[in-house]
């Protein structure tokens, strides 16, 4: 332990909350849109779920601005699509380096401090319900962070380089809203299955200093990202081919409400972001041709902000990325029309 540095204690998730609590509108609202995903997972309701918004919650203006515009545009789609907006604040890095999201900077331009990072996303995604009525997706890089947003988020990923992880697993296992398991970097469905299978579980483990048990999340479930080979080549996974090898590889296992929700970037795209638009519509179309994938696809995963494209942090693009590089407004809701009429 020589070579770590105990900075601060930071405070217990009990005392943010009881600090920034949730007024009643905003856990109704947040019952009424759990209650709605719940059935589209189950497949008591057909609506394509679109979890979209920017690579990383770098900024919270821009980030509420974006999120602002959905809104009348999720009006206009409501019959056809459930809009739940990516508020990612907490970013893994492949190799340790650069910016880890809002959680660690909550000003990309400041040094680390966390305990501000804790509570600037729990202002975010609070002001996100309280001011849109989204109930919004965020990503579980740390496992004990997660119950600081416990009572708000409506939507949970796990990464393609946390999947294989025990306590993402078993952590997922006690969360009560659809947790999507990420096929690893490397492409290896069955990781992604036992990820899946082992959060649909029971466990009993330890959890932030407690012995819990948890019952097991039966809306635990599939998203595809694509892979890169050893080469360094990215393959995607979101054909309709893939979608069938899924569908397969669902009915091979005892498991609840078989899902996935399709990533149009990342290895899927290639990086190229631009891409993302004509993905979305071949997997409605590959929907079309199989009742059985049909059933199983549940939505999309698309990078998507103000601006086109990505920055480097300090070029000071409002609502521009500073992570991957996502499609703009005009492209987006253009987008969203589009699947709609599709769906």
């Amino acid at each position: 332990m020589d070579n770590m540095e105990f900075v601060c204690k930071l405070p217990i998730p009990k005392l943010i909350k009881e600090e920034y609590p949730m007024t009643a509108e905003a856990a109704a609202i947040k019952a009424e849109k759990d209650k709605e995903i719940r059935a589209i997972f189950e497949g008591k309701e057909r609506k394509l779920i679109l979890v979209i918004g920017p690579c990383s919650a770098d900024n919270e203006d821009s980030v509420l601005d974006y999120i602002s515009r959905l809104a009348p545009v999720q009006e206009k789609v409501k019959d056809k699509i459930l809009i739940i907006p990516r508020i990612y604040t907490n970013k893994p890095r492949t190799t340790g380096d650069g910016y880890k999201g809002m959680l660690h900077q909550p000003d990309p331009n400041s040094a680390a401090d966390l305990i501000k990072g804790i509570v600037a996303i729990r202002k975010l995604h609070m002001r996100a319900v309280n001011e849109t009525g989204f109930c919004c997706a965020d990503e579980m890089l740390y496992p004990e962070n997660y119950r600081y947003l416990s009572d708000i988020l409506s939507y949970v990923a796990i990464g393609a380089r946390s999947v294989e992880n025990q306590q993402h697993r078993l952590t997922a296992s006690g969360i009560d809203i659809p947790v999507g398991m990420k096929n690893p970097t490397g492409g290896d469905l069955s990781v992604m299955m036992n990820s899946i299978t082992a959060a649909q579980h029971s466990h009993d483990f330890i959890y932030r200093g407690w012995e819990v048990r948890s019952k097991g999340n039966d809306l635990a479930h599939a998203i595809l990202r694509g892979y890169v080979n050893d080469r360094g080549q990215s393959f995607s996974n979101y054909h309709y081919e893939d979608l069938a090898n899924l569908c397969q590889l669902y009915a091979e296992r005892d498991l609840a409400n078989p899902a996935v929700i399709v990533d149009t970037n990342h290895a899927n795209s290639g990086k190229k972001y631009l891409e993302q638009s004509r993905i979305a519509k071949e997997i409605i179309h590959s929907c079309h041709c199989n009742s059985d994938i049909d059933k199983m696809v549940k939505g999309l995963m698309i990078e998507s902000y103000i601006e086109d494209g990505a920055q480097k942090i300090g070029d000071g693009c409002y609502g521009k990325s500073i992570t991957d590089p996502c499609i703009g407004w005009e492209k987006t809701e253009r987008l969203i029309y589009d699947l709609a009429e599709l769906y």
